[in-house]
């Protein structure tokens, strides 16, 4: 019995503990469930991460938006996070079910910066950056998407003198970085580095990041020396099921706008004696000149379904010139995909894009001659003379030519294809360790196509050969390969660390052709070569080359946040490049940034952020072409020993430079102290920054003499009459301001957005002009042109001075007969009369709400550069040869002389300060119920309304290079584009 009694006990207990068992593994394990919604769409998001706070346990919620997580005993907050959304943190408690909606995060979708290789928090950078996002874009008519920052960026100037639709804007960042190699911006297009910039059509753009300083360019190596700009098109959206299309299109007129006034016949015929009218009433301009008449539309379709999000997008442009057969008409298609796997632990792109653009151009002479010519010509002459020249009447005498014959004899048509393709993918090893891979290639195709008819009797046109026709192609293939690894972790409490180490390799690869041939039968126009009797000799042109180079790279760089007061950033980049000399083909780029914030350490009162910060970079510089650093040969004349016998033609090579094997970068070092600030709560918000520049081992072309010992080949001679050197430096130095107020509330329900910016440049100043023999003292630069100009240099550039001075004799005088007073005629006494290169820029951006209507314009302008008008210069005088019919405030009542010379003198120098009214927009967004419209916004504007300015010439816009080149600065050539005034009216409209 005692044993029985026993059994059962046991029985009990045993059963009492499994019992236990049960309930206590019911109480440590248990499941929540839920849906997770978009609270702006109410449509399920899939890929969220559901966490147990403390933990690395969680799961992503499925198609529906629905999640299952099993808890354990201490489980007490679950945290709900999607990128782009703002995250959540839930209590948990007793409850099972646990449904929440997500609300986009638009605070940290504006804070996050593209910095190259990644991004960071606006508030950790110290270095100077700026970013601009699809808000603050400027609103209007434009084909490339660097006009979207004009006057947006301090220390970025824009400028487009002139108003061809094919001229690319000429960008500057903290003004001039090189003389002889690029000094524009480098491009980085969604991670590709170097793409074309016609790869993106404006309205794909979501955000434009510049990287300003040394410091923050460093992680671009050699490319870096220009600052870089930092293009992110659109991307699709994350939401399952979620799409839309949205066409955006709009139409403008565009005048000509700033012409110069000219006499009509009547007050013409008043100054000139009788063998000057030649009967007729002729508006020379007015028959060249149109109302361009343009179109543009976007239509692009975005979403995304399960893992995917994607964007495609047509952009088509047709845009006339207002001169008569110039335009650019442009097709630009667009494919971003995103796929996310393995719980969005591998995540994939895909970026496409296609560009075809046709771009027509006309003689700049046209422009010239149809400001200057006499206007009692007629524009037709049947006589049997104009009829040689195809019906055109065309004077006599130099200098002097029909502009209508001129754009209608003469063809120059260019033909670009691009395509950019990149693949990347991104995959988290652990939480903390993510590795990427970039692989992508740029592809351009161009052809030009020339021809002059052989009715063109201009000097230099086709009459005199008999026509001729010319194409030339330039094909280029850019391929890179990028890899890197990033570990990102808070490796003590309040310290933040995030580590970058990677490699890239970039091969470039160009080639050219071109033929001229001449003496048609008929006018063949560029597509029918073979149709020209003479294909050598004089007049013709067969030409063909190919260049390789590799550019090899290692990069680092690490970031620190410690509670989100002191921050820190190293970075280095060690790159090798073949097409320098063989002993300096690898450099090293260092750069190091630190800040903190005050605010997080002293009570700053209204300041929300006041944070210091101070940098340091190296960047460097590649040469303009791979091929500098060897020497460079060309074709030399065709010679035909025996003229019986072709057999016997031979062509001999010629050198055209010498080599260099000490050839190597330019290299910039940058200092940069700043200050980021933010006001009652980022209501008023901005930076101050101030640099320093130095550029040394400047790239540039040295003319040598032939025979002389070469000091950079020791043991050879110079068997070319020029050689690439570094041979200089510059020094300059600047101030940037910037501030924005949000949304200041100004009454009745109107509310008002200011941006305001300035930059004050300290000029270039050029030192240590020569190396290995090489001396000079200085560099003289900008030739004005024929008639009796050819040989004035205005541009000197003298060791220890600034780049870009203009030197000339001072106008002591004018005699009765109309002749001039100089103080010298000697160059070597002439005096500096000023400088082209700007001390100033500022722009003010402004945006206006009320209700549903919007107004934005910006006013932007530059000061404190000089320029040289040619137009006064060559045609002010009233007995000039040329016919001349230009008025301006100098012209005289009645005739003075018969023949006044063109002399150059500080007469012609004026300042080119100006203000102008650069865009302004006027929308209404249409409110709607509609279940398919989501957004419906009608709008109207105008660019270049009105210009402020002192300049007498075409347009005071800063020249910063004179047909390329960056050491003659400021002169407005006399065929510079009549600026237009362009009209616009549009809507968008976005279905759901």
């Amino acid at each position: 019995m005692r044993n029985y009694l026993q059994q059962v006990k046991a029985l009990l207990m045993v059963t009492m503990l499994l019992f236990a068992t049960v309930l206590s593994a019911n109480a440590q394990s248990r499941e929540v469930s839920g849906t997770v919604l978009d609270k702006t769409m109410g449509e399920p998001l899939p890929g969220v991460t559901v966490l147990v706070k403390g933990t690395t346990r969680g799961v992503t919620t499925d198609l529906d938006g629905k999640y299952t997580i099993n808890l354990q005993p201490g489980d007490q907050v679950l945290v709900f996070s999607f990128v782009g959304f703002a995250a959540q943190e839930i209590t948990v408690g007793n409850q099972s079910t646990i449904n929440i909606e997500l609300d986009e995060d638009i605070q940290s979708l504006q804070e996050a910066v593209v910095i190259g290789y990644g991004t960071q928090d606006k508030k950790e950078i110290t270095s100077a950056v700026a970013s601009v996002g699809v808000e603050g874009f400027n609103k209007g008519n434009f084909t490339n998407p660097q006009s979207l920052l004009t006057g947006k960026v301090a220390g970025l100037n824009i400028s487009s003198p002139g108003g061809s639709p094919n001229a690319q804007p000429t960008v500057r960042l903290r003004g001039i970085s090189s003389f002889g190699a690029n000094s524009s911006p480098l491009i980085v297009l969604d991670g590709v580095i170097g793409a074309s910039i016609d790869a993106v059509d404006p309205n794909d753009v979501e955000t434009i990041d510049v990287l300003k300083d040394a410091s923050a360019a460093a992680i671009y190596g050699t490319r870096g020396a220009a600052g870089v700009i930092l293009i992110t098109t659109k991307q699709g959206s994350s939401k399952k099921g979620f799409s839309n299309v949205t066409i955006n299109t709009f139409g403008s007129a565009e005048q000509a706008t700033g012409l110069i006034p000219v006499l009509s016949p009547d007050e013409f015929r008043a100054r000139r004696p009788a063998t000057a009218d030649f009967g007729n009433d002729t508006n020379w301009r007015d028959e060249i000149l149109r109302t361009a008449l343009n179109g543009t539309t976007n239509v692009s379709l975005s979403g995304g379904f399960e893992n995917t999000t994607y964007l495609a997008s047509v952009n088509y442009r047709n845009n006339q010139g207002v001169v008569k057969n110039s335009g650019r008409e442009t097709l630009n298609t667009r494919l971003n995909l995103g796929h996310g796997a393995l719980n969005n632990r591998l995540r994939m792109n895909l970026n496409l894009s296609f560009t075809d653009t046709e771009a027509n151009d006309v003689p700049g002479e046209a422009l010239l001659y149809a400001t200057i010519l006499n206007p009692t010509m007629p524009i037709f002459d049947n006589s049997p003379n104009g009829l040689l020249n195809g019906g055109y009447f065309q004077p006599s005498g130099f200098d002097n030519n029909n502009p209508v014959a001129l754009i209608n004899l003469r063809e120059n048509q260019t033909k670009v294809r691009n395509a950019l393709y990149s693949y990347r993918a991104e995959y988290d090893i652990t939480d903390d360790l993510i590795v990427s891979a970039q692989f992508s290639q740029d592809i351009l195709n161009t052809l030009n196509g020339q021809s002059r008819s052989r009715f063109d009797g201009a000097p230099g046109g086709g009459r005199a050969n008999n026509g001729t026709a010319q194409q030339n192609t330039y094909d280029r293939v850019n391929t890179i390969l990028s890899g890197n690894l990033r570990y990102e972790k808070e490796v003590a409490d309040g310290l933040n660390m995030s580590i970058l180490a990677g490699a890239e390799t970039q091969l470039f690869n160009e080639r050219g052709f071109g033929a001229q041939s001449r003496q048609f039968l008929f006018d063949q126009s560029w597509n029918n070569l073979g149709a020209g009797g003479i294909r050598f000799g004089e007049n013709t042109n067969l030409y063909s080359f190919a260049n390789t180079s590799t550019l090899n790279s290692v990069f680092g760089r690490a970031n620190f946040n410690y509670q989100n007061t002191y921050f820190f950033s190293a970075t280095v980049r060690a790159e090798t490049y073949s097409g320098f000399g063989r002993e300096n083909q690898t450099g090293y780029f260092p750069a190091f940034s630190a800040g903190a914030d005050l605010t997080q350490i002293f009570d700053m009162g209204v300041f929300s952020q006041f944070k210091l910060r101070s940098s340091f970079g190296v960047v460097g510089q590649l040469p303009p072409s791979p091929t500098l650093a060897l020497g460079v040969y060309g074709n030399g004349n065709r010679i035909q020993l025996d003229p019986t016998d072709i057999n016997t033609a031979w062509v001999a090579p010629r050198q055209v430079s010498n080599p260099n094997p000490q050839l190597q970068w330019e290299t910039t070092t940058e200092f940069t102290v700043g200050l980021d600030y933010a006001l009652f709560n980022g209501k008023i918000s901005g930076s101050m920054d101030y640099y320093q520049r130095n550029i040394s081992d400047l790239l540039f072309e040295v003319g040598v003499g032939v025979g002389n010992a070469n000091p950079f080949d020791p043991g050879n001679f110079y068997t070319a009459p020029t050689i690439w050197a570094n041979i200089a430096s510059l020094n300059s130095a600047g101030f940037e301001f910037l501030m924005t107020a949000d949304r200041v509330n100004l009454g009745r329900g109107i509310t008002w957005t200011p941006t305001a910016i300035f930059t004050i440049y300290k000029r270039a100043t050029i030192g240590d002009i020569g190396t290995g023999g090489l001396q000079l003292p200085e560099i003289r630069r900008g030739v004005p042109g024929s008639p009796g100009v050819n040989n004035a240099q205005v541009i000197r550039n003298i060791e220890g001075e600034r780049v870009g001075d203009i030197y000339g004799p001072r106008l002591e005088g004018i005699l009765e007969d109309g002749r001039t007073i100089l103080s010298t005629e000697s160059p070597d006494e002439f005096e500096r009369l000023g400088n082209a290169l700007p001390t100033g820029d500022f722009g003010f951006t402004n945006q206006f709400n009320y209700g549903n209507w919007d107004l934005n314009f910006i006013l932007r302008g530059s000061w404190g550069h000089q320029m040289l008008n040619s137009f006064r210069l060559f045609y002010e005088g009233d007995g000039n040869a040329t016919w001349n019919s230009v008025i301006t405030r100098n012209t005289p009542t009645n005739p003075v002389i018969s023949n006044a010379p063109s002399q150059i003198s500080d007469f012609y120098i004026e300042r080119g300060d100006f203000i102008r009214l650069d865009n302004l927009q006027l929308g209404y967004t249409l409110p709607t119920k509609s279940p398919a419209i989501s957004n419906l916004r009608f709008y109207a504007g105008v660019q270049n309304l009105f210009t402020i300015s002192s300049f007498t010439g075409v347009d005071p816009e800063v020249r910063w290079t004179d047909g390329g080149d960056q050491l003659a600065p400021g002169i407005e050539r006399r065929d510079t584009y009549f600026i237009p005034r362009i009209w616009t009216t549009g809507l968008t409209i976005t279905f759901k």
